[in-house]
């Protein structure tokens, strides 16, 4: 839905037989969402994308993930590592945006409660893992990392009363970061 950018602090504490351990935080803005994309029948009456009708909204996060950090391989050259740990998010700010014909009395299913609700709640929390490969050298470390959030809290209330069960946000996502060793 959109980019995540920040900065991450990685501490490597030992290395066990082949596996290099460590902790990694990070301080990161990330834009997540949905676009709502609509059907009308086409020639053959089967449904295709209207292009005219589109729903987009971007929610601005503060997320902190907290990663343990388990490496395998050179510690200087090419390394396969894993992430995971827990993350907790801090809502910042939404845009809505609708093209000019939106009419939400077309909405194949009749939901309609998400259209200008605000966030319910501003606090966010989940798990963090991923995967992928650092190429240490004399000049820092590059990382190429695919990553998935799941995330356990809902933006939108979620008790029985309310009207949606559940509102997480889940996203996967790919990094690219370059680190530098402060301390050798």
């Amino acid at each position: 839905m959109g980019i995540t950018g920040g900065l991450t602090a990685r501490y490597i504490s030992e290395k066990y037989f082949a596996m290099i351990c460590g902790a990694q935080v990070e301080l990161n803005i990330s834009q997540r969402g949905w676009d709502e994309l609509f059907e009308v029948p086409g020639e053959n009456g089967e449904p295709v994308e209207d292009p005219t009708r589109k729903y987009t909204r971007k929610m601005t996060y503060l997320d902190i993930p907290f990663l343990a950090h388990l490496a395998f391989g050179n510690e200087k050259g090419l390394q396969f590592f894993i992430n995971a740990g827990p993350q907790i998010g801090f809502f910042l700010s939404d845009k809505e945006e609708m093209s000019d014909n939106w009419d939400t009395s077309q909405r194949p299913n009749g939901v309609t409660e998400q259209y200008g609700k605000a966030v319910e709640n501003k606090f966010d929390y989940g798990i963090a893992a991923g995967a992928g490969l650092e190429l240490s050298t004399g000049i820092g470390h590059f990382l190429l990392e695919g990553r998935y959030y799941m995330g356990l809290g809902d933006f939108y209330k979620s008790t029985k009363k309310d009207y949606f069960g559940r509102s997480a946000h889940s996203y996967i996502g790919v990094r690219a970061t370059y680190l530098f060793d402060i301390t050798k």
